[in-house]
């Protein structure tokens, strides 16, 4: 068997091959083409691997680690920037997961969002974060995620459904960035063009509202009459034409306490039965690889903004871009670049924070003179 792959190999084979041969092989190729995604029977036939089964094993080991992002339909991959960064190396394990029930609500394995980057499961409700998302729109149950900027809202929304269209909600979000608008056309006339919510409607997909405690509550009421029991709406700009929701059909929201102008009215409270908190999940900043120097400094200035000395603190977001900005130009820089990254009125409360975990020589990332 092989122990990479776990895929069985001849004994003249797996005599000469040290573990892990097969997917250092896999990934040394997919690193030297960076720009070419590769089938699964093509980079097979290009390694002069044993089977496509075991090469599958392996690129599936890469995704998994988000060392590779994985096409469905036929199956395909394409290194990552963290694969080009590992340079090869095998995968870390994936974090283990309390085994669950008979009932099979437990997701163990990462899951793929569109952008290829991997969301990491967490425990709610005795299971699966994504798991009671997805047992939440069965039921018709909307939900609001809230909590900081960069805790991982969207991230979960878009592995619990992959059919998601979304509002990127602002203080300039109109009624026509929900239903649609007309647009002009080269030969001078116009076209009008359906918004997400009338997408999502009759396609019975999952709409995420992004933001939405920054959207105005005049323009917020056109989801209400699609969310209520009557699951139907009317463009007035087209016709006054009547849109019913097809099965599917699901509105999620997310907010961010604290954030200048976001506002929870309870008109938009009360739609949501369910509000979810998402915190920075620290055990999984661990794994991924982020410095535990960081992890420390951000928990420490965590429980500093939760205490209201300070009104912003680094979340899982800052923290892997920390460690990306690490791989690249060096811990010094990373450190730097996150100290510039706090709010002018709360940097030399996190230089402080940082200065005792990294050393005392610490300032924001600034340009210097001409070299």
């Amino acid at each position: 068997m092989d122990p990479t792959t776990g895929a069985a190999t001849s004994a003249s084979t797996a005599g000469n091959r040290r573990p892990g041969y097969l997917y250092h092989k896999v990934a040394a190729h997919l690193a030297a083409h960076p720009d070419q995604v590769f089938g699964v029977g093509e980079l097979t036939k290009a390694l002069d691997a044993p089977s496509t089964g075991a090469v599958f094993e392996a690129l599936k080991k890469m995704a998994v680690a988000g060392y590779a992002t994985h096409l469905t339909g036929p199956h395909r991959f394409q290194i990552t920037q963290a694969g080009t960064d590992a340079a090869g190396t095998m995968p870390p394990p994936a974090p283990r997961t309390p085994r669950q029930g008979s009932r099979g609500t437990g997701r163990r394995q990462p899951i793929s969002r569109p952008n290829g980057e991997l969301y990491f499961p967490r425990k709610l409700a005795g299971a699966s974060d994504v798991d009671v998302l997805q047992r939440l729109r069965n039921k018709r149950i909307p939900v609001l995620l809230y909590g900081p900027p960069g805790t991982g809202k969207t991230a979960l929304i878009e592995a619990a459904y992959p059919d998601l269209l979304t509002v990127a909600g602002t203080g300039d979000t109109v009624v026509e960035d929900f239903l649609g608008n007309f647009i002009p056309l080269p030969d001078g006339g116009f076209e009008f063009v359906y918004g997400p919510l009338v997408v999502a409607m009759r396609q019975g997909r999952a709409l995420l509202v992004d933001d939405a405690t920054l959207i105005p509550p005049k323009v917020l009421a056109v989801l209400y009459p699609a969310m209520d029991g009557r699951r139907v709406i009317t463009i007035p700009g087209y016709r006054n034409e009547r849109v019913e929701a097809a099965d599917g059909f699901y509105v999620i929201a997310g907010h961010n306490p604290g954030v200048h102008g976001a506002i929870l009215t309870e008109a938009l409270a009360s739609r949501f039965d369910v509000h979810i908190e998402v915190t920075t999940d620290w055990d999984l900043a661990r794994h991924l690889g982020v410095p535990p120097p960081a992890v420390e400094t951000a928990i420490a200035l965590n429980s500093d903004l939760a205490a209201g000395r300070i009104s912003w603190a680094p979340q899982l977001r800052e923290l892997l871009g920390f460690t990306r900005v690490s791989k690249t130009l060096g811990r010094a820089a990373a450190v730097a670049n996150l100290a510039g990254r706090a709010p002018a009125e709360d940097r030399e409360h996190v230089l402080a924070a940082l200065r005792q975990r990294f050393g005392a020589d610490i300032t924001p990332l600034t340009l210097g003179k001409q070299r």
